[in-house]
């Protein structure tokens, strides 16, 4: 009971017993797209079904406290471990980095970076820790974040409460140490995205970027600008293009000055961009971005409208971003419009409002190279991990893609090809 308990700290949604839970087996299917796994009524799965149960129970509290309890559970060890291998197809090379899959956790779960290990061990191909402030910081008052459950939402307005980069840079050595330490395969794959904010009260934006980079590039496997947060006052400002400019050019030039040993250098620099924006905007970002030597892009964080229903919805009154399912169309079209403006030549990583491996699938196809989420994890808890990635592997094999690479930008070359016609 504790350890179901203590896992819905993601705020779960009540789940009904599956042909998984009442039957056991494991199978492994062959296929175009190499080994397609198939998470089939084995015990591993019965596991993840069941860390995945209680949501009725954690759901009795508020969202914030809901979210430390899902912190405090991986703290504790209750997270189930994933054992059985990802499919070949799933693997994937961006930056030069190996990822075991292109699934990750976006920002905002680990604000702190306090569970990366048990992420990781729960099947995910990257963790992104943050956003990360320089000095500790509160956020905003409480309440600030709201459950939308009909619709799979979250609207929150936290302002990057945080511990500070002090504290980060203390738990990311540490959890680099062990992973150094580990013997060969008994660590969990995946890699490592660093997050980083700014200050509320700062007046020099690019001053706390630099030092974010300053104390944790180090410890990162790509880095992350997150400049669209709609909950600290003139940070999507830095979207415009002289401040994205100034700001990317500061960035890079502190990265790029440090000591880096090892073939792959320094970690790849990644702008977060916000979903509402204009054309100009859109335009303005990727000009930069190309001209800058921008790594990647993260499109995008969550939005400040509210589309169709969620307008009517008492809760979707509430000021701050929206996540979750209303945010995937409109995340997904500016995703689609940043890889054709960049001209594919950025790796992009989606988010908004992924909950299946449907949706990564159209992420991908419509051009990220990567896929991350959240609001879904909240929801569902730990077993929806392992379906996604099951999901995604079998349409990978339907569609004849042998990696997820050759899936990435798939429905513009499918334009591109009517067109000529």
């Amino acid at each position: 009971m504790l350890r179901t308990a203590l896992v819905s700290g993601l705020n779960v949604l009540p789940t009904r017993p599956t042909r998984s839970t009442r039957r056991l087996g494991y199978t492994v299917a062959g296929g175009a797209a190499g080994t397609a796994m198939v998470y089939r009524n084995d015990f591993k799965q019965l596991e993840f079904d069941l860390a995945s149960a209680s949501g009725p129970l954690v759901r009795l509290f508020d969202v914030e406290t809901s979210h430390k309890i899902g912190i405090l559970a991986a703290k504790m060890g209750f997270f189930p471990k994933e054992t059985r291998p990802d499919p070949a197809c799933l693997r994937t090379t961006v930056w030069g980095r190996e990822f075991p899959n292109p699934l990750g956790v976006a920002a905002g779960f680990d604000k702190d970076a306090e569970v990366i290990e048990p992420l990781l061990a729960l099947g995910f191909g990257f963790v992104e820790v943050g956003s990360i402030t320089p000095l500790p910081q509160p956020g905003n008052p409480k309440p600030r974040a709201f459950r939308l459950p009909e619709h799979g939402a979250v609207i929150n307005r936290y302002g990057f409460n945080s511990e500070g980069a002090d504290a980060a840079r203390d738990r990311l050595a540490a959890f680099r140490q062990k992973q150094a330490a580990a013997a060969p395969g008994s660590f969990p794959a995946g890699l490592l995205g660093v997050n980083l904010g700014k200050n509320k009260l700062s007046e020099d934006a690019a001053a706390d970027y630099i030092t974010g980079v300053t104390k944790l590039s180090q410890f990162a496997d790509y880095l992350v600008i997150n400049i669209s947060s709609p909950n600290t006052p003139g940070l999507r400002s830095l979207q415009g293009r002289k401040e994205l400019e100034t700001l990317v050019k500061s960035v890079k030039q502190t990265r790029d000055g440090m000591k880096w040993s090892g073939p792959l250098g320094p970690p790849p620099l990644l702008v977060k961009i916000a979903p509402d924006l204009t054309s100009d905007d859109m335009e303005d970002i990727a000009a930069v971005a190309l001209a800058q030597g921008v790594d990647g892009l993260i499109v995008s964080n969550t939005t400040v409208t509210r589309p169709g229903p969620i307008a009517e919805d008492p809760v979707g009154k509430e000021t701050g971003g929206l996540s979750g399912k209303p945010l995937f169309q409109m995340a997904t079209e500016v995703l689609r419009q940043m890889y054709t403006l960049t001209g594919g030549k950025l790796p992009i990583i989606g988010v908004g409002g992924v909950a299946s491996g449907e949706d990564a699938y159209a992420k991908i196809r419509a051009g990220a190279s990567l896929v991350e989420l959240y609001s879904a994890f909240a929801y569902e808890g730990p077993k929806l991990v392992p379906r996604v990635k099951r999901e995604l592997a079998e349409l990978l094999e339907r569609d004849g893609f042998a990696c997820v690479a050759d899936a990435v930008g798939a429905d513009h070359k499918v334009a591109v090809l009517a067109k000529a016609k």
